[in-house]
């Protein structure tokens, strides 16, 4: 997954669509095509990176049905198949079967798309709903995936109680699925609408997240912090930083690179009444994650007053003093609430000089907010700049892994791979998902 493509799965949002007319309109499909073939198994990952519209995750879907897996090994199969699966049953009903419509009108018809219908059209946890809101466009996908005679034989078969032949339709003889292929060749009566079951799963594994934001409830180890700034015991307030920072990296791999944290220490970062120590506490949050999950982190303070957020901003020359120190950064994050009080429209400028200066280092700003709601209209210093906003602790591995995927290079690469793979793995538990073998053999 090269820099660019990762960028346009994050930007690129227009929606797949199918035409009456048999047409599917996919405006990028050279750009899906050509990262497929790059590097099918990274592709297929990128799809699980925190932050991809499910715009972009339906094309990834579309791309790997429709592509054959002939002269693949086992490893890369086992991947695709977990991949698939977790789309196929993560994603949105109404996007999945836009998906599947798109691979009838291709006449793709490989094994792994058989497998794939089959899992949406009787394993989701949903399935009988999803048939009777759609069913003209399931039994649509299902006579494609089985061929037309197989399947109205099957559902035929299952409709006198008998069993079809195993081989043709493994997968309707598992307890509670014989009656939901007969169901897709029943009109039912009435004119009452259904609507389509939500989506499976939350792909982006956000978490449970408060109704009403405090300043003690985005997390343990923000909460901890804000009462550690706020002057708590430090004896029982350090040891519980410390076992809330390894709950935060747990399981994150190691990336042995550098990174340059930009950390605005201004007197706005301290906030005040309710809010007050809660956009720094997830700064100096941050900070922990990168210092645990970084082989080398170069932490270049703009402001602060004996150690304390105190003072103005100056985030540009913040940038500068990252980009020339000692050690060259393979990346520099710029973590601030977003208020440069100190010639404003600095940062913007000098991030625009950057790459005619010769300096290719990316820098990427991290957007530290109270909760989901803050108005940001006045707080984006560099627009131009990758922009990720985050509030809550369970922000911050999908922080690390956004910021990370603006590097190019081995270290990065293996990183990304890891996590993407951690995060597949954890997608699958949390979709309840059995993990799964190799597929068997081409088609």
């Amino acid at each position: 997954m090269t820099v660019p493509f990762a960028r346009h799965l994050q930007q690129h949002t227009t929606g797949l669509r199918v035409l009456r007319a048999g047409a599917v309109v996919w405006d990028d499909e050279a750009v899906h095509a050509e990262a497929y073939a790059a590097d099918p198994q990274r592709y297929a990952l990128s799809a699980l990176t925190p932050g991809v519209p499910a715009p972009q995750r339906a094309r990834v879907l579309l791309q790997l049905l429709l592509a054959s897996r002939a002269g693949f090994g086992d490893a890369a199969r086992d991947t695709l198949a977990r991949v698939t699966r977790v789309l196929a049953l993560g994603l949105a009903p109404a996007d999945v079967l836009t998906v599947l419509l798109a691979v009838r009108r291709r006449r793709a018809n490989h094994r792994h798309v058989t497998r794939t219908v089959l899992t949406v059209l009787l394993e989701h946890p949903h399935a009988a709903q999803l048939v009777r809101a759609r069913r003209a466009v399931a039994q649509d996908c299902l006579e494609h995936a089985l061929g037309r005679a197989t399947a109205r034989a099957c559902a035929a078969a299952l409709r006198r109680g008998e069993r079809p032949h195993p081989d043709r339709l493994r997968s309707v003889l598992r307890p509670g699925n014989a009656a939901l292929v007969p169901a897709l060749y029943r009109h039912h009566d009435g004119t009452a609408l259904v609507a389509l079951p939500p989506a499976g799963g939350d792909l982006d594994l956000t978490g449970p997240r408060p109704a009403t934001v405090t300043a003690t409830n985005r997390g343990d180890l923000a909460a901890t912090l804000v009462h550690l700034l706020r002057g708590g015991p430090t004896g029982e307030l350090l040891p519980a930083v410390a076992r809330y920072t390894d709950a935060a990296v747990a399981g994150l791999p190691r990336y042995e690179g550098t990174v340059a944290l930009v950390l605005d220490d201004s007197a706005s970062m301290r906030g005040y009444g309710e809010r007050e120590w809660a956009v720094a506490s997830q700064v100096a949050a941050l900070r922990r994650v990168l210092d645990r999950v970084c082989a080398r982190l170069v932490v270049v303070r703009a402001g602060g007053v004996a150690g304390r957020p105190g003072g103005a901003t100056d985030l540009a020359t913040a940038v500068l003093d990252a980009l020339s120190g000692p050690v060259p950064p393979d990346v520099v994050a710029v973590a601030s609430d977003g208020y440069e009080n100190v010639h404003p429209g600095d940062l913007a400028r000098v991030a625009a000089a950057l790459p005619g200066a010769g300096v290719s280092t990316p820098v990427v700003y991290c957007q530290a907010t109270f909760g989901h709601a803050d108005d940001l209209t006045l707080r984006r210093p560099a627009p131009a700049l990758p922009q990720r906003t985050f509030w809550h602790t369970d922000d911050l591995a999908p922080l690390v892994l956004w910021l990370l995927s603006h590097v190019d290079g081995p270290a990065a690469r293996a990183w990304i791979g890891a996590e993407l793979r951690r995060r597949l793995a954890a997608a699958e538990h949390a979709l309840t998902l059995p993990a799964r073998t190799s597929e068997g053999g081409p088609r």
